[in-house]
């Protein structure tokens, strides 16, 4: 491996920098959250590590770009748990967090400031640079979605008006909730980034679910999923296409397939060990670095590799439903719930879609894949559930003494 493997000579070093990062962001975790959860850092510390290796195996410019982000990320995480010591206190602001949601989704629609990049307009250039802001307006809508959902849980797990075989809540208390979630979707569907539409309506679902306790809302949920997964693969070329190529992607090997048959090509090279790191060529699989660093992942490392990153995700959203379920707050109990939901969803959306379990969607891997946005807003999640951890904690060993 060490003549033959295609390694950066820099990689060490840079390694040792972003783990030194997670070190201090341990450290200032130990002083700022004392009662907080121990392993959701460690967890994400050890994926933004192994896809970090994979990103300087695939490009060093991208690395040293992302080891920049994980300094941002980091910074962003420590400043969380500075501003935000108390996560009820985000609770009075629902509106406002509604409207910020709204407006960071509508940015990239905005001339003169959104781009185009790979078909789709989710990007943002302010001077040199340019991130995503969808990838923070998703963290926003969830603490607005907790926040209206507690408020108006009673009269939303009220049945009082009856669509069919359905019983349904008065449909006044769910303006403002479906204000946003219709306008994200919309916005998203401008965009053309599906990946993200079906992330923040599952999340939506999922917490009202949550919230109310009432099956229904599932059965017209997925009616609705139903419905508009049917429009939009009748209106929009490029959801037909994205569906073709997940159904029988050897129809165009050389076009819209490549992608998806050069990653099954590599899963299937990769075998149960992998080729050995450095020793594969995941470089030949377009957008390896970001939409399929997870089939790098299985052709160097194997099935066993891509069965450790699951188990990490496994432990991460089984951590956090944990802390929300020993959240004594509802509102705490339920944004942990909507913060959980986002990272296990879209873990389950981007590695489905490279494994053909379901279309691909194009969004990134959490910690993992590259993207100084999606890497930031991360952490940021991930210092909320350590704040909602921190207070649960701290209460239940004030009541112990």
């Amino acid at each position: 491996l060490g003549r033959t493997a295609n390694i950066p000579a820099d990689i060490g070093p840079f390694l040792g920098v972003v783990l030194g990062l997670v070190l201090v962001a341990h450290i200032a975790t130990r002083y700022l959250a004392r009662g907080a959860d121990g392993v959701l850092l460690p967890v994400a510390g050890l994926l933004n590590g192994v896809g970090y290796v994979f990103i300087a195996r695939l490009d060093g410019d991208l690395a040293g770009l992302q080891a920049v982000w994980t300094a941002v990320g980091i910074a962003a995480f420590i400043a969380t748990l500075v501003f935000v010591r108390r996560t009820r206190a985000l609770e009075g602001y629902r509106y406002t967090l509604m409207f910020v949601g709204i407006g960071l989704l509508l940015l990239p629609l905005v001339p003169g400031v959104g781009r185009t990049i790979n078909g789709a307009r989710i990007w943002v250039s302010l001077g040199p640079v340019s991130f995503q802001p969808g990838e923070f307006a998703k963290i926003v809508l969830a603490v607005f979605f907790a926040s209206y959902l507690v408020e108006k849980r009673e009269v939303l797990a009220m049945a009082s008006v009856r669509l069919g075989p359905v019983m349904l809540p008065d449909l006044r208390h769910f303006g403002p909730v479906l204000l946003a979630w219709g306008a994200s979707l919309i916005v998203m569907f401008y965009e053309r980034d599906l990946g993200s539409s079906l992330l923040f309506f599952a999340v939506f679902v999922v917490m009202l679910w949550i919230a109310t306790e009432r099956a229904s809302y599932l059965a017209v949920s997925l009616l609705l999923f139903g419905a508009g997964a049917l429009l939009a693969w009748r209106v929009f070329s490029h959801v037909q296409v994205r569906v073709d190529n997940w159904l029988d992607p050897w129809q165009d090997v050389v076009g819209a397939g490549f992608q998806t048959v050069q990653g099954t090509f590599a899963l299937a090279f990769g075998g149960i060990t992998g080729t050995g790191l450095g020793l594969g060529s995941p470089g030949r699989i377009p957008a390896a670095e970001t939409d399929f660093i997870f089939v790098a992942i299985g052709e160097e490392l194997g099935l066993a590799g891509t069965t450790a990153v699951l188990v990490a995700f496994l432990l991460m959203v089984g951590t956090g439903l944990r802390i929300a379920l020993q959240a004594d707050n509802p509102f705490e109990k339920l944004l942990a719930a909507g913060l959980t939901t986002i990272l296990g969803l879209q873990s389950f959306i981007i590695i489905g879609g490279v494994i053909r379990l379901v279309p691909l969607t194009g969004i990134t891997l959490p910690f993992v894949s590259y993207g100084g946005s999606s890497l930031v807003a991360n952490y940021v999640l991930l210092a909320l559930l350590m704040r909602i951890s921190d207070v649960t904690g701290s209460r239940a060993a004030d009541e112990r003494r």
